[in-house]
């Protein structure tokens, strides 16, 4: 009876079947291509709504007459929502005594293009101004700052020394011609002298007109630039007491300058010393509702409530008592790190290798994450249990935002363009993070592997009728093949008799 009804089929058959599935297939990747639209849409939407309140509230704070520094963020081609935008990191190294000692060591670029780029653009907004050509050393540092050869800009900033006592040319040879920690230290020892009595003219003259407020701005930002690399260089030399007391007076003495993130060099040289209390007071201060957050404020938040509890957290235990209230205030603290930057916990658990942080994070993102592991790991390994209890936790995050690019827990729906930002932010020779998993639903890829079966057979048995016939044969004989032999069996054993009567049912 198979065989006659292989028989009857004929290509028409096979045709209006694979036609069929197709549609069906076509109907199901259009519908899930649809709702992906509408998602983004109302996302953007979204984003736009947030951008529009923020851009109020900016404008509400400006009416009151504060002094205006750069910021620094720079503009870059992914800022389709405000967690898209690429931000200076906070604890970028030096690219003399550490991202180049790396290149001479390995044979490769730790910095792309890209980030270099805006680099540049951060020191001509930073360190430059409108007034520059009165001043011959200055105009010079001016051309340096936009030479992308690293040779030409070292012997412009020389060439600008031989001027005058230049403090923009200090920070160039120290960020790009010194060879070690030691050397940039004291090159920007000379850079604060020399920053330090510009801003102290400037600061008499800063009411004088437009032009002087301007010089004093930049005067501004050279010597908070200066401050903070003496410090950074006092943590990376083992002085770490000393780099506190740095940024403490840094942070009184410049109380707006937050959009810096000062606060974030700050926690990471108190965890160095262990001083937690100062950590928690901190925290306190920037971890509020109404400020940006970052991976460190939030993943240092976790370690903090995590110490409580993990040197006496067990799996088992828990799963059998139950959390204790500690224990559920650290493990809601991580879901919040984790929903926050899920790269994060891969590289505190060192399931994905660490390379050099770039000068430029993408919050949310997997160059942000690289910044926060590569400095904060020793401060997670420190902590007894700690890592144990982040490795047993971390994943549950994910059950409670199933859809993180349509709805977020405690924060907005995770960003489209991360992934797309972080290419350009990371060398080539790094796999870069991808969150969530940009994996085909299961029904679209049987659906998908059907259709194109069914056509494949309906080719074949158009093009070779009769050996395809065979084939079908014995496919269905050796497919059956175990069901008749165990029907031989039951029939031998059973009687005949009831055998018969089974068969009449």
């Amino acid at each position: 009876s198979v065989s006659m009804f292989l028989n009857t089929l004929t290509p028409k058959f096979y045709v209006a079947l694979t036609g069929t599935s197709s549609l069906i297939s076509g109907l199901i990747l259009v519908s899930t291509r649809y709702i992906n639209i509408t998602l983004q849409i109302d996302y953007v939407i979204q984003n736009e709504i947030s951008d529009f309140i923020q851009s109020n509230r900016a404008a509400t704070h400006s009416s009151v007459n504060l002094p205006q520094v750069a910021t620094s963020h720079v503009p870059t081609p992914f800022q389709c929502s405000e967690e898209c935008k690429v931000w200076r990191n906070p604890l970028n190294l030096f690219r003399g005594a550490e991202y180049n000692r790396y290149t001479w060591v390995t044979g490769r670029e730790p910095l792309t293009y890209y980030d270099m780029n805006l680099s540049a653009q951060d020191h001509q907004t930073f360190f430059t101004c409108d007034t520059d050509h009165l001043r011959p050393a200055d105009a010079i540092m001016q051309k340096a700052w936009r030479e992308r050869n690293p040779q030409a800009r070292i012997s412009a900033a020389h060439e600008a020394l031989e001027l005058n006592e230049c403090a923009t040319a200090y920070i160039l040879l120290a960020e790009e011609e010194a060879t070690t920690i030691v050397e940039a230290e004291k090159l920007f020892k000379q850079a604060l002298k020399a920053g330090e009595g510009c801003y102290r003219r400037s600061q008499q003259l800063q009411h004088h007109g437009a032009q002087y407020e301007a010089q004093h701005r930049r005067d501004t930002n050279v010597l908070v630039y200066i401050k903070r690399r003496l410090a950074m260089c006092a943590r990376k030399l083992g002085r770490t007491r000393e780099a506190v007391k740095m940024m403490r007076d840094l942070m009184k003495e410049f109380p707006l300058l937050s959009m810096f993130n000062i606060h974030e060099n700050l926690l990471e040289a108190l965890l160095e010393l262990q001083a937690y209390a100062d950590v928690q007071a901190v925290l306190a201060k920037y971890d509020d509702i109404s400020l940006p957050k970052s991976a460190t404020i939030c993943y240092t938040a976790a370690l903090l409530k995590a110490r409580a509890v993990s040197d006496k957290f067990s799996p088992e235990a828990a799963s059998r008592r139950g959390l204790s209230t500690a224990e559920m205030n650290a493990v809601e603290a991580i879901h919040r790190a984790v929903e926050f930057n899920p790269h994060v916990p891969k590289y505190l658990l060192e399931m994905k290798s660490l390379i050099l942080p770039p000068e430029h994070i993408l919050k949310r993102g997997d160059s942000e994450a690289i910044a926060y592991a590569f400095f904060h790991l020793q401060h997670w390994k420190r902590v007894e249990g700690a890592l144990n209890l982040l490795h047993c936790t971390w994943e549950g995050t994910f059950r409670m935002i199933p859809y993180p690019l349509e709805k977020g827990h405690l924060f907005y729906p995770y960003p489209i363009c991360t992934e797309t930002a972080d290419r350009e932010l990371l060398p080539s020779f790094h796999e870069v993070s991808v969150y969530p998993k940009k994996e085909l639903p299961f029904f679209i890829l049987f659906t998908a592997g059907l259709c194109s079966f069914t056509a494949m057979l309906a080719l074949l048995t158009h093009q070779f009728p009769e050996l395809m016939g065979v084939f079908a044969k014995a496919f269905l004989s050796t497919l059956f093949a175990p069901l008749n032999f165990v029907m031989e069996k039951v029939e031998s054993i059973l009687p005949s008799s009831l055998w018969h009567q089974l068969t009449r049912i």
